[in-house]
């Protein structure tokens, strides 16, 4: 059975505080692991400032580049929030209230508590599609092939389920680690030997220090499970006749 055509994503990580080091980018992990599942592969991830200009070249550069287009962070209701005019801008379309966005959160706050902050968080492409946030109200939006989440990783989290059938993957990319009690230098050829013969799988070596022991984790990631299958009784293979202490596999 032949593979699907190769779906790719690229993600944009949009925060002065993830560049500055205050705050930790969970959001790339999440997004890469729920898009193999999805058969879409990540290409590039790109972390950039609150800056317009910017924002605006970075979508514009990769949305051509690749199929979907993940951005996280600066659509709250904070001065420094501009990730929605900045991606209204990089289409050239309408910056403003998004009506639907403008009733969800209009019903989602009490009288009075619907402010001037928090009515911005309804402001977006005006034809942009949203997608609904189940946690505090404040959708995301997409336009065309880019989509626009919250920064915040539960919120972040808890809304690209409602994804899964909008996008159009491949086959889902799997994953097999074997971790080594070994360091990469001794098994730098034997893995390079297993990977030119192994085209379809992704060969990767990771060096870990665990329990006062350094080890190496091969991982092995292919959206053919036979290929993958097949790669991976090879390397159990070198490992065994080089006597090399497998810690964990899975």
């Amino acid at each position: 059975m032949e593979n699907k055509k190769v779906i790719t994503a690229g993600i944009i990580i949009i925060g002065n505080e993830v560049l500055s080091g205050r705050t930790k980018d969970i959001n790339t992990s999440t997004l890469a692991k729920w898009l193999n599942s999805l058969g879409i592969e990540v290409k590039e991830v790109r972390v950039i400032p609150d800056n317009e200009t910017i924002i605006i070249e970075t979508v514009n550069i990769l949305r051509k580049k690749f199929n979907y287009i993940f951005t996280t962070g600066g659509i709250g209701p904070t001065h420094d929030d501009i990730t929605s005019e900045s991606i209204s801008k990089a289409f050239k379309i309408e910056y403003g209230f998004h009506k639907e966005a403008y009733s969800i959160l209009e019903k989602y706050y009490k009288p009075g508590e619907f402010t001037e902050g928090r009515q911005k968080m309804s402001k977006m492409p005006t034809s942009a599609k949203l997608i609904l946030n189940p946690t505090s109200g404040a959708p995301g939006f997409n336009v065309e092939n880019v989509f626009c989440l919250p920064g915040v990783p539960s919120i972040l989290q808890s809304m690209i389920g409602g994804l899964n059938n909008i996008l159009v993957g491949g086959d889902p990319i799997e994953n097999i680690t074997i971790s080594l009690r070994t360091v990469e230098s001794e098994i730098a050829k034997s893995i390079t030997e297993i990977q030119n013969k192994n085209k379809d799988v992704e060969i990767g070596s990771y060096p870990f220090f665990r329990a006062g022991k350094l080890g190496v984790s091969i991982v092995l990631r292919s959206s053919n499970k036979n290929k993958l299958n097949k790669c991976n009784s090879e390397v159990l293979e070198f490992v065994k006749s080089k006597s090399i202490e497998i810690v964990e596999e899975v």
